[in-house]
């Protein structure tokens, strides 16, 4: 391979990534879409934009605190768009950018994949459990 085209490759940023390398700065923004958090913040965003509070309670189960840290995580990954809208009191509405919704119906599609097979993994567990 001539030097030139090894120097190109070495500047395409598509080239550069790749999640299985340990100092990959892809594992860190995977690990922020697929955390139990962020992957359930973007499913509840796929079906439209929410406030905090409304988000909250579709995300079942998490902290004020834990909700927060996620949005922030996301909004600065790029996937949320984080509008304070002018009202008293002031509120906060969470949307999913074009990068988002297409992370998004990704994750949706595995949730549905899960959630459909469900039954078979749960027999698969009894199986296992049973050994």
């Amino acid at each position: 391979m001539d030097p030139a085209s090894e120097d190109s490759q070495l500047e395409d940023p598509a080239l550069e990534a790749d999640v299985f390398a340990r100092d990959c700065g892809s594992r860190e923004v995977l690990q922020d879409v697929t955390s139990r958090w962020g992957l359930l913040a973007l499913g509840a965003l796929y079906d439209g934009d929410l406030r905090f509070s409304a988000l909250r309670r579709r995300v079942q189960g998490v902290s004020e605190r834990m909700l927060s840290v996620t949005l922030q995580t996301l909004e600065r990954d790029g996937f949320v768009n984080r509008t304070v809208l002018q009202s008293i009191p002031p509120k906060v509405e969470y949307s999913l950018t074009d990068l988002g919704r297409e992370v998004a119906t990704r994750l949706v599609g595995v949730i549905e994949l899960v959630e459909g097979h469900l039954p078979d993994v749960e027999q698969a567990r009894e199986r296992y459990d049973s050994r």
